[in-house]
């Protein structure tokens, strides 16, 4: 069963990037972020009453607890610097190096969590670290019709390494209560985390930038996330970290069949090899 959780995680993570990026065309990431984390919040806690999860929340222990906060930390940081890359970025150049957090994450549950780290996983870790690569664009490559600002990079790394460390925390943090009242919990602390963010940075000012569309794209990208986030993490209490992880990484497939559909964005034939060996490399972690 937990495959089928991850599979419709990964299925959810790719419809959020595309639908979060157009709403953020008039508004800042920050902001846009906070609001998305609220429309999650409303979700995960509705899910958690009308599970009967909330009965489980007294007997939470404290060292669970402090790993829920500190996953809520690394979730918060990595979406802020992913919608951040997401915003000056093209989608199809932010996605994979957000995905390429599969690496890092194997590493840390093989030194953490005790998982094996085969000779299969490690030659699978070179590939979508090589399709990672050729997914890149080239420094000589002109784009003078791109929206593409310097920076995206940076923040894109920073994303796949909060990323990396969301999962290896969220996989100590559930695995003694409901997945969906750990996901709840860990969303209130982004939330709080989020708008102290928008309010240090000053950017409150810029509501009143958003028009209905703007707000209408956040919406709906905030449900999609609450619906991936519902999946991934019943998926991770119940599978290994290092293979829930890749699954949920395939999302990019959705994501770059999404963004050519919706926004035109295209991949050239050096990005197209790229995407089927990271594509490869992480089919080949499943079997």
């Amino acid at each position: 069963m937990w495959l089928l959780f991850a599979c419709g995680s990964a299925i959810f993570a790719g419809v959020t990037a595309v639908l979060a990026k157009i709403g953020m065309q008039h508004i800042n990431s920050t902001v846009a972020t906070a609001l998305r984390t609220g429309v999650v919040l409303l979700f995960s806690w509705l899910l958690v009453l009308l599970t009967g999860a909330i009965s489980g929340i007294g007997a939470i222990s404290g060292k669970t607890f402090l790993f829920l906060i500190l996953s809520g930390y690394a979730t918060g940081a990595s979406w802020l610097c992913y919608f951040q890359a997401l915003q000056m970025g093209d989608v199809n150049q932010v996605a994979p190096i957000d995905k390429s957090s599969t690496i890092l994450t194997m590493l840390l549950a093989f030194l953490f969590l005790g998982e094996t780290l085969t000779v299969q996983k490690i030659i699978c870790m070179l590939l979508i670290g090589a399709g990672t690569f050729l997914m890149l664009p080239k420094r000589t490559q002109a784009k003078p019709q791109s929206t593409t600002k310097k920076g995206w990079l940076f923040y894109a790394i920073l994303s796949a390494v909060f990323a990396s460390l969301t999962s290896i925390l969220g996989k100590v943090g559930i695995q003694n209560i409901d997945s969906n009242l750990g996901t709840a919990i860990r969303t209130c602390v982004v939330l709080v985390m989020a708008w102290v963010m928008v309010f240090v940075t000053g950017q409150q000012h810029n509501l009143g930038a958003l028009n209905r569309k703007d707000l209408l794209f956040l919406v709906l990208s905030g449900l999609t996330t609450g619906l991936s986030w519902m999946c991934y993490y019943r998926a991770l209490q119940d599978g290994l970290a290092s293979v829930v992880v890749p699954i949920d990484k395939l999302s990019i497939l959705v994501t770059i069949a999404f963004s050519s559909f919706v926004l035109k964005e295209r991949l050239n034939r050096r990005s197209g090899i790229g995407l089927g060996l990271l594509t490869v490399g992480t089919v080949l972690l499943v079997l």
